[in-house]
């Protein structure tokens, strides 16, 4: 690929002869007849006007020769400025032709919605990407949660839910890692708001991936994340209805994990 593109760039020039001052990677071999030396013209025959009559001398006196066409030189502009060494231009030309252009990473899709009851903050997954209501079996579930943590069974709304990507177009970064940081940042910027707060609460797993950077084998355990503080991972509220299962493990844990508000005065 280097070859031909050297080849298009001179063709684009009008240059039909070009060497090179320094071996280059991966070029085709030059051909000899570029790198024969040229041919010097033969020196013309003089005759002495003694020897033959003038008559016969101005018969067979030799034209010149014709001075050997050149091609007209073609002056192609060059940068100013320090020039690179072709062998290296040409190596990082090979270089970003070999590597492989990064793929864009679609934007992941979640809702969360960020709750307070008591001591503890609650990151909990919206999974129809609306509030739940009272009467909803997710809510429900919730309220049972909260009161076999001893909180109240009754959380107050902060702010509105997060919901990701935030723009359909545009060319802003809206990747999974731009998700973690404005979800954390996002709760950073409330917890400054609100009273302090014992643990954070992440509810399903979008929650504990983009703000707790985890993924699903950190449920019912605790996280300490920078600049939240700590953080109780749970599965989500669909997923515990779905498998019942689960709801032990997460009543053992959270037997462990309740002694951080459980001990805060009110």
């Amino acid at each position: 690929m280097a070859e031909l593109r050297r080849r298009a760039y001179l063709s684009a020039m009008q240059v039909a002869s070009w060497l090179p001052r320094v071996e280059l990677p991966f070029a085709a071999p030059s051909r000899p007849e570029l790198l024969a030396p040229p041919e010097l013209p033969e020196p013309a025959v003089s005759v002495s006007p003694a020897v033959a009559p003038p008559a016969a001398a101005e018969s067979r006196v030799v034209p010149p020769p014709a001075p050997p066409s050149e091609r007209p030189r073609i002056d192609v502009p060059r940068p100013t400025g320090v020039v690179r060494n072709a062998k290296v231009a040409d190596g990082e030309a090979l270089a970003e032709t070999l590597t492989p252009k990064e793929t864009p990473v679609a934007p992941p899709r979640f809702s969360l919605q960020l709750l307070r009851a008591g001591h503890c903050m609650l990151l909990v997954e919206l999974p129809t990407g609306e509030p739940m209501q009272r009467r909803d079996p997710a809510y429900l579930l919730l309220k049972d949660l909260l009161r076999a943590a001893g909180l109240p069974d009754s959380p107050q709304l902060i702010g509105e839910p997060v919901r990701w990507p935030l723009l359909v177009r545009g060319s802003m970064d809206q990747g999974p890692q731009a998700a973690l940081e404005f979800v954390q940042s996002f709760i950073g910027a409330r917890l400054e708001e609100q009273d302090p707060c014992s643990c954070l609460w992440l509810v399903g797993l979008p929650a504990i991936r983009f703000a707790g950077d985890a993924d699903a084998e950190a449920y019912n355990r605790e996280l300490q994340i920078d600049g939240l503080g700590a953080a109780w991972a749970l599965p989500g509220l669909e997923l515990l209805m779905d498998e019942p299962a689960r709801k032990a493990e997460l009543w053992q844990a959270m037997r462990r994990v309740r002694q951080r508000w459980m001990s805060q005065p009110e």
